[in-house]
């Protein structure tokens, strides 16, 4: 390895020449960052600048920069040399942009920029350039676990592209629930039939592609490893065939809500179908008039939207479904056109039609359907037919329909496999010899899809509905096991147009774990990082909470029950980090002490200066960047505060804030994305973990005769640029009414 030479970089363009004193950013870059180079220039980022930079890297053999400039997240293109470690010292949205002009502020402008620069060079003292990930894994071939409209889009997206696949399907052909249906929703012009689903000609190209290997009457008996080397036993009737992959997408779609479970609303009683039930009619009908099973020609039909749906009891789904209200009026085109005179009447709340889904409804109000908003309360027999009761919404009565068949729109249920909150509790009772726990683990074990053979679980993590859990708002399809995709309805409700975009995005996601998988890089959010995490093992406790906290289930235990750390699949979060007690997981360039030495570079006024100083420890995911726009939009707020980037609040120690109150800071403010069932946290747990966490650090407050005031959480989103300004000005007050930190004193 390279002897390690610094140096500093100080732009004095972007104003930051007119605003800062940059010859003592430069002094203090060189006597108190102790850097062996320093340098400034009037346009740092221009060819000039940045070949200045370069050469410097290679006639001067500099190994470590810190670039006093823009915020990290600026410039990056500019700012890119991959042959050295780099810090950024944010002196232009993070201070001159926040800071307001004029004499009475220059010097407490200047004392945070230099503490800017203080903390760039104390950073990058602590950080080793990333090698990547030594265990490099080159298996680029993609498994697609379901062979409906989703799982065949995703191969054959997937294998256009260049790439080998491996479909299992459990049923004896292609085509999963489109292949039970008679027409789909338009979803090309014209907007105004219903058309056929393509399913013949989609199977066709998916059965006869050369890159694409399909297993039929096939489920997934086991999976292991990580992206770029996952072994996959497919279970066929011929017996088990390993299958070696890169990535997987699992388009396991869903089956529907069990009418039996409606019987207020007729479920389970004869002349009343689901629209599942409704399309095997219409499939036997052949575009001919339609039939009840009774054989009876339907003379009068109503649609029942939001059946069991959207329900706030706790009883039936509580989400809308998505796709309902479209179908419902395809399905009431099917008995309009094959015989205008029947009565057909979609009874709704909301009717929800996405897409061009307005000329759709359009069409059928000329073909006669009628739209009637309206609340059903109960479906009873009547005659040889049905009675529906509903409240009328517009006229605000109850009243009465009569039907020769209702068809309730009951909804999509995931299949998703094993819900890992119900499935460890019942293995840690098995475990403990309960017969009752292990029989039930058998039976859970049945209905898994993907059998992983991981210690969190043998299938994904699942939202409260049961979709697969993942970052539906930031990273679509990306679910908490890397190198896992969910694609289609397993995901979230969709219609088929829908899903068929789901599993493209899929699908290139998964190439992109694979892609990063053979150069050691990290997967999403902190795709192409080269860093991974490593232990100082001599200091190990052995205490587990890594490996319970890990999100991503990137963390195994060895015989000696120490920390395994499975590189690919990995995030590089730093929840690890975060959660150790004993501080011996680290990162090549992000450690305990790249961010512990910035929060004691820092220069601590005493306690009778007046001039409080607050370290923010932002996500770098949103309350960065919300603090970045803030300088952006000239937010002003508060030169007393010192804001570090940190790569989730998972990876926030307990030991920083107390070395940041040690040390004589009057007040820590960590601001992260929401957590909780609606979460935006790009590491999924992390925030949650953090709030956690901080729950706890009141005892550490009052081991220090401090206030639990001085630490404070805040959920940031990315775009609360006004609003974190705000929060450090009340902040700010709410200090200098709590008083200086008494821990001043004693540095």
């Amino acid at each position: 390895m390279a002897e390690m030479k610094t140096a500093a970089y100080i732009c004095s363009g972007c104003e930051l020449g007119d605003k800062l004193d940059i010859a003592q950013l430069n002094k203090i870059a060189q006597k108190e960052g102790k850097m062996a180079l320093v340098r400034e220039h009037a346009f740092l980022c221009n060819e000039e600048g940045v070949q200045m930079i370069r050469d410097d890297i290679e006639k001067e053999a500099v190994t470590h920069i810190c670039i006093a400039a823009c915020s990290r997240r600026a410039k990056t293109e500019a700012f890119n040399f991959p042959t050295v470690a780099m810090s950024r010292a944010n002196l232009r949205e993070g201070v001159i942009w926040v800071i307001a002009e004029g004499e009475q502020h220059d010097e407490v402008r200047q004392e945070m920029a230099n503490d800017y620069v203080r903390m760039g060079c104390a950073e990058i003292k602590k950080m080793i350039l990333p090698q990547g990930n030594p265990n490099h894994a080159h298996n680029k071939r993609l498994l697609v676990v379901g062979g409906g409209m989703s799982g065949m889009t995703s191969a054959l997206e997937a294998a256009e592209a260049g790439y080998d696949i491996v479909l299992v399907e459990k049923e004896a052909q292609l085509g999963g629930w489109a292949a039970k249906l008679w027409k789909r929703v338009p979803f090309k012009q014209p907007f105004a039939e219903p058309q056929d689903t393509g399913l013949a000609e989609l199977a066709g190209k998916v059965s006869s592609h050369p890159r694409i290997s399909v297993h039929l009457n096939s489920t997934i008996a086991e999976t292991s490893g990580a992206p770029g080397r996952f072994s996959i036993q497919v279970k066929g009737a011929a017996g088990i065939t390993t299958e070696e992959v890169g990535g997987i997408v699992q388009a396991t779609g869903f089956t529907t809500y069990d009418l039996n479970k409606l019987p207020e609303l007729g479920g389970g009683k004869a002349n009343v179908v689901d629209q599942a039930g409704l399309e095997a009619l219409a499939r036997s009908a052949n575009g001919a008039t339609i039939k009840r099973a009774d054989g009876k020609e339907v003379k009068s039909v109503v649609f029942v939207q939001c059946a069991g749906q959207r329900d706030e009891t706790g009883t039936h789904l509580a989400y809308c479904s998505g796709h309902c209200c479209a179908t419902s009026v395809k399905q009431a085109m099917y008995f309009k056109d094959a015989n205008p005179q029947v009565d057909t009447v979609v009874m709704f709340t909301d009717l929800r039609l996405p897409g061009m889904g307005e000329d759709f409804y359009r069409s059928a109000q000329q073909k006669g359907v009628i739209f009637t908003k309206g609340k059903a309360l109960a479906v009873e027999a009547s005659g040889d037919g049905c009675e529906v009761k509903f409240r009328d919404l517009i006229l605000d009565e109850d009243t009465q329909l009569t039907a020769d068949l209702v068809v309730l729109a009951t909804g999509q249920v995931p299949t998703a496999g094993v819900d890992l909150e119900a499935w460890n509790p019942i293995v840690t009772a098995a475990e403990g010899g309960s017969d009752e726990a292990k029989q039930k683990k058998v039976e859970m074990q049945k209905i898994s899809v993907l059998n992983l053979n991981y210690r969190q679980g043998p299938d994904m993590p699942q939202l409260k509905q049961g979709f697969a859990d993942s970052h539906f708002i930031c990273f679509p399809y990306e679910t908490r096991r890397t190198g896992i995709y969910a694609a289609g309805p397993v995901r979230r409700p969709m219609d088929m147009l829908q899903a068929t975009e789901d599993a493209t995005g899929a699908a290139l996601k998964a190439i992109q774990a694979v892609e990063n998988a053979s150069i050691g890089r990290a997967a999403h959010p902190r795709s192409g990082d080269l860093s991974f995490p490593t232990a100082r093992l001599e200091g190990c406790t052995q205490c587990k909470r890594c490996t319970v906290e890990c999100p991503f289930g990137a963390i195994d235990e060895d015989e000696r029950r120490f920390p395994v750390f499975n590189e690919s699949r990995c995030r590089r979060c730093g929840t690890c980090m975060g959660a150790c007690p004993v501080r011996v997981i680290s990162f090549e360039n992000y450690s305990v002490d790249t961010v512990g030495m910035q929060i004691k570079a820092v220069d601590m006024p005493d306690e009778f200066s007046e001039r409080p100083r607050i370290l923010i420890l932002a996500c770098e995911n949103d309350a960065y960047p919300a603090l970045d726009m803030a300088g952006l939009q000239h937010h002003l707020y508060s030169a007393f505060v010192r804001a570090i980037p940190v790569r989730c609040l998972g990876s926030v120690n307990t030991i920083w804030i107390t070395d940041a109150l040690n040390s004589g800071y009057d007040g820590v403010m960590l601001m992260g994305c929401k957590h909780g069932d609606n979460y935006q946290c790009h590491f999924v747990k992390g925030s949650e973990l953090a709030n956690y966490r901080m729950s706890k650090i009141d005892d550490t407050l009052k081991q220090l005769g401090l206030e639990k005031e001085r630490v404070i959480t805040h959920e940031v989103a990315i775009t609360d640029n006004a609003r974190v300004a705000k929060l450090i000005n009340e902040y700010v007050e709410k200090i200098n009414e709590i008083g200086m930190s008494p821990m001043k004193g004693f540095n």
